[in-house]
């Protein structure tokens, strides 16, 4: 089994966050989240990842590393390839040619999930959906009686069905899906100046391969800053077994309303923590209160307010009461 994570995109929405990391290595609750999304993969999967390939743009050597750290912690080998031009999700996946052998998971590396289910690795295809209360805005699967996947539609004006792609697929055989890809460069099939996935999956689907849904649970979004604290709230609540408050924690006269994940040599003084907060390590918050918030590492934060917030690492944030989306290495006092 194959992992594929595309994850080259600039990720405007979320800056100034994106700036000076790639939005798949933001942390929530303490993990990137791609490191998230691959573990939730590894668990639904139910079989042994040999490979883990990493498809990005150029974010440097220490990134690359820590990618390839995410992925041998997994027990799998970790796999680095290039997206030079934003050519769409077709273009994105065949950048990783090599590894498209047997079976294959892509994943898109803006979201993360809930799911319960195992895939059954002898189908086709596997669609994972999330069923949706508005699919206007979303790629939705229409399926027959069997369950059998018969269209994709992109953002339907009129109802077709509620059963949304949230962006992972698996493939039981790699080296099909990387023919149907090259076959789309080849003969440069493009929508809006991009290769689509959508149209290797409608080929396949003609062809005779049959796809189905797996329904996931919750579908989390890392989107923008108000989608990515919302799903560190959900991944606190549904957290098991991972261990959320380091033993190192130095607290003062201070309370902490779990859940809430707090990093290594955080200092707490004076302050009211939670619920739904992750403070990274080596922070400090004194005289605050800091509800459903994503504090990232090495922060300074001081009589401070804050709510539904998004700082970043190394950050000096005093004397304010708001909501604020903050990026790395800022001083605000």
């Amino acid at each position: 089994m194959k992992i594929i994570i595309p994850m080259a995109g600039m990720g405007k929405r979320m800056r100034p966050h994106t700036l000076t990391i790639p939005k798949p290595l933001i942390r929530i609750a303490g993990k990137p989240i791609v490191q998230r999304l691959a573990e939730g993969i590894v668990k639904v999967a139910g079989h042994d990842v040999d490979e883990i390939a990493f498809i990005i743009g150029d974010f440097g050597d220490e990134v690359e590393k820590e990618l390839i750290k995410i992925a041998e912690n997994l027990g799998a080998k970790g796999s680095i390839y290039y997206q030079t031009k934003a050519l769409g999700t077709a273009h994105a996946i065949n950048c990783a040619a090599d590894s498209l052998k047997g079976n294959v998971i892509v994943a898109f590396a803006d979201t993360l999930f809930d799911a319960d289910f195992q895939l059954d690795l002898d189908k086709d295809g596997i669609i994972w959906t999330h069923k949706v209360e508005d699919p206007s805005a979303f790629g939705v699967v229409k399926k027959d009686t069997n369950g059998i996947i018969t269209d994709f539609v992109e953002k339907p004006a009129k109802f077709v069905s509620n059963e949304a792609i949230i962006g992972i697929y698996y493939f039981k055989d790699g080296e099909n899906l990387q023919s149907e890809l090259q076959y789309l460069m080849d003969n440069n099939i493009v929508k809006s100046g991009e290769y689509q996935l959508t149209d290797a999956l409608e080929n396949m689907k003609l062809k005779g391969l049959k796809f189905y849904s797996g329904q996931v649970k919750e579908w989390l979004d890392c989107g923008n800053k108000d989608a990515t604290v919302y799903t560190n709230q959900r991944i606190l609540e549904l957290n098991g077994i991972e261990k959320l408050i380091a033993d190192n924690v130095k607290t003062d006269n201070s309370l902490i309303i779990e859940p809430c994940f707090i990093g290594n040599d955080v200092v707490i003084e004076n302050s009211i923590i939670g619920p739904h907060v992750s403070i990274g390590e080596g922070s400090k918050i004194t005289n605050s209160i800091i509800k459903n918030s994503i504090i990232q590492t090495n922060c300074n934060i001081d009589n401070a307010a804050l709510l539904q917030s998004m700082i970043g690492n190394y950050v000096h944030y005093k004397g304010h009461s708001r909501s604020v989306s903050i990026g790395d290495f800022t001083t605000l006092d």
